[in-house]
């Protein structure tokens, strides 16, 4: 068999045809909706049409993609995460568009939801119908969520809820924010129409990176809400932090995408590129940087395959995931800075997709965990010993 330089360890004989028919029907939706236009997207700081994009996205299946029942595709873990990888490729935005609305905002409410709940919200989301966000950080809570200053207290029979929440995704567009808040019982979710009086989500603007995503902060002031509203399946961080492992393994995949893309770009970049009277790809020092970023893309992608498969066997642990977003975000950026030195300045133009993903990555790596975070997990977890505080 010959070697294949985009596959260069035969990766995808370990997909099924079915495998390869989801990832190449996502990669061809955002070949032709998205690639198009990312550039003037991010050059702009908009994310214009999102509503359609998210309705394209629920025809497509790729919304609470591998959850069961109420509309949702009921995709294994591996064929989301290649889902994930072909967005990102495309751009991280497009992934934390699916990934909030599904690994986040629904997999809340289908994991911790009354069937009412269920019902009511799953099914126009997993249409793209009804957009979500999930409202767990605040502007001084970040990593230590437990220490969140969201409040809701009951007043007869309903919640009354006031906080505030910072750098959340869908904000502005949801009809739906799962919020947590701390109660009197400890820390619960609750599903809240953004029509509800009081509760409101300006954009936050003048972002470096996820610049093609709409990301808002949430404002709850006395937001009354009827005593259904509380997801009744979870008391505690436990709550949230289930949500997130769900949405990080998603992250495993998508920084890989990012990743190949920029390893993409560079590897054609210097097949044609001419330095000293041939192409830079024939340089010594340019074949180890691009043998380098083969090596650590392709590690990646086994790693999160051999996660997802995990998670289809119900044998994932949190601390696993944690392994893979902290090891797989960090190499995609070292991947795109590194793809960013063979393109010399041409590697800072909108017209390569390099430093888009390079910025947008940094976004990545702090969000669902910063760097420190996923170390102190390792590190109990290696140990047994608690370092967080």
């Amino acid at each position: 068999m010959s070697f294949v330089p985009t596959d260069p360890l035969g990766l995808d004989e370990l997909l099924t045809p079915e495998d390869l028919a989801i990832r190449d029907t996502v990669r061809g939706w955002a070949a032709d909706r998205v690639l198009p236009h990312i550039a003037e997207w991010y050059e702009n700081g908009e994310l214009p049409g999102i509503r359609e994009i998210a309705k394209e996205l629920g025809a497509l299946g790729a919304l609470g993609m591998s959850l069961q029942g109420y509309g949702c595709a009921g995709a294994s873990a591996v064929q989301y995460g290649l889902a994930c990888l072909e967005l990102e490729a495309a751009d991280s935005g497009i992934r934390s568009l699916v990934s909030v609305q599904g690994s986040l905002a629904m997999y809340a409410i289908w994991k911790y939801g009354s069937e009412e709940q269920k019902q009511r919200w799953l099914p126009g989301m997993a249409a793209g119908e009804l957009i979500g966000c999930f409202g767990l950080t605040e502007p001084d809570a970040g990593s230590d969520p437990a220490a969140m200053r969201t409040h809701a207290k009951r007043d007869g029979s309903d919640w009354v809820l006031n906080g505030r929440k910072m750098w959340i995704t869908n904000g502005s567009v949801a009809a739906v924010a799962v919020v947590w808040a701390q109660t009197e019982e400890g820390i619960r979710g609750f599903a809240v129409p953004t029509d509800s009086a009081g509760f409101s989500a300006p954009e936050i603007k003048h972002k470096w990176s996820l610049r093609a995503s709409v990301t808002s902060e949430l404002v709850l002031d006395d937001v009354r809400l009827p005593a259904d509203a509380v997801l009744p399946g979870v008391t505690g961080l436990k709550g949230p932090l289930g949500c997130l492992s769900h949405a990080r393994y998603g992250i495993v995949w998508g920084s890989m995408g990012a990743a190949r893309s920029s390893f993409e770009a560079a590897l054609d970049y210097a097949k044609t590129r001419e330095q000293f009277g041939r192409p830079i790809g024939g340089f010594q020092l340019t074949q180890a940087k691009l043998a380098d970023m083969a090596l650590e893309l392709h590690k990646g992608i086994l790693l999160a395959h051999h996660l997802g498969r995990r998670m289809d066997a119900g044998t994932l642990r949190p601390e696993q995931i944690s392994f893979g977003k902290l090891n797989n975000v960090r190499e995609a950026i070292d991947i795109c800075r590194t793809a960013r030195t063979i393109l010399g300045a041409n590697g800072i133009s909108l017209e390569y997709p390099v430093m888009r993903h390079a910025t947008n990555l940094e976004s990545v790596l702090t969000y669902e965990g910063t760097v420190e975070m996923h170390q102190l997990v390792l590190g109990k977890a290696l140990t047994g010993l608690d370092a967080f505080r």
